[in-house]
């Protein structure tokens, strides 16, 4: 069994496609049919399904996938500690992070690049769920989102601060100059929310059926940034991390003061993987950003005294 054979049946498997996936890994089709044929002969049961053009994933091969997964992946991380062992300020870093959260990444990245620019540096968006997904799969380094569940120890999370669920309101709406506001307070406000997937979401619903309240929800979208666009109109309001809005000056976050709104921003990775040199560095500098963050906010907390 060769690693390159691991790596054809894992495109594969994720194309359901032998030509396409021959096509990404720049080899003939022949080529792949022969390495797959030849993992499958090797392990004695077929690992695919030959449906026409497609093909499908067998019992077997739904089976030994992860098991391929980790192989690769464990492959990749022994090569990665080699390069830090030497130093090498090379190599990429994968990272994935939520809305919530880009703001603070941003500014991190800037530093990052500035010190390390032969670090190639990959970044995806989407919802916690999703994310942790890639996490899983091996295809992310390091995710930076709100707290989650840790799955008995599938994960290692630090903290990096706490924010408040909050209520998002143009700089001109009715009430943006309260400070703080109840759920209760909420029932007659229009509202556009994420849709169900986003932790954040998921996490407002529960919180409403435990206090059996109804909101005013207008609509629901898959998309922060066309929610945001959508409440700085002044029509409609949303309830989203207070962090969301770093880059949006024209509106308002009213910390929302029920019990439990409390969340902790976070930085994840799987348990077990190798950490990146390169991760560990962006860590550091997130945290950095974070104690500038809090100074600033700690300062215009005063001014406005």
């Amino acid at each position: 069994m060769e690693l390159r054979q691991l790596k054809y049946f894992i495109k594969a498997a994720e194309l359901q496609n032998f030509t396409e996936a021959s096509n990404v890994l720049f080899i003939t089709q022949s080529t792949l049919s022969q390495q797959i044929k030849q993992l499958e002969d090797e392990l004695g049961i077929p690992l695919f399904d030959r449906i026409a053009k497609r093909v499908k994933l067998t019992y077997a091969g739904k089976t030994f996938l992860p098991y391929a997964l980790k192989t690769v992946k464990d492959a990749d991380d022994g090569k990665t500690m080699l390069k830090d062992l030497m130093n090498l300020n090379t190599g990429s870093l994968t990272i994935g992070v939520t809305y919530g959260l880009t703001n603070l990444l941003g500014k991190a990245i800037l530093d990052f690049a500035t010190l390390y620019p032969n670090v190639k540096l990959e970044i995806s968006f989407g919802t916690t769920k999703e994310l942790l997904e890639k996490l899983e799969q091996g295809a992310l380094d390091l995710l930076l989102s709100f707290s989650q569940d840790t799955k008995n120890g599938m994960y290692t999370i630090a903290p990096l601060f706490s924010s408040s669920l909050a209520l998002i309101v143009h700089a001109q709406h009715p009430i943006s100059s309260r400070m703080r506001i109840k759920l209760m307070d909420l029932r007659t406000i229009p509202l556009l929310l994420p849709s169900g997937g986003f932790s954040i979401r998921n996490y407002l619903d529960a919180v409403l059926h435990e206090q059996r309240l109804q909101l005013d929800i207008k609509m629901e979208i898959n998309d922060i940034n066309t929610i945001l666009q959508l409440v700085n109109s002044g029509r409609w309001a949303t309830i989203l991390m207070g962090s969301s809005i770093f880059n949006h000056p024209e509106l308002k976050a009213i910390e929302i003061a029920d019990k439990g709104m409390i969340r902790q921003a976070t930085v994840t990775w799987l348990s077990g993987s190798y950490r990146k040199k390169s991760a560990t560095l962006l860590f550091e500098l997130l945290e950095e950003q974070v104690k500038v963050l809090l100074l600033k906010a700690t300062s215009q907390k005063h001014q406005t005294m």
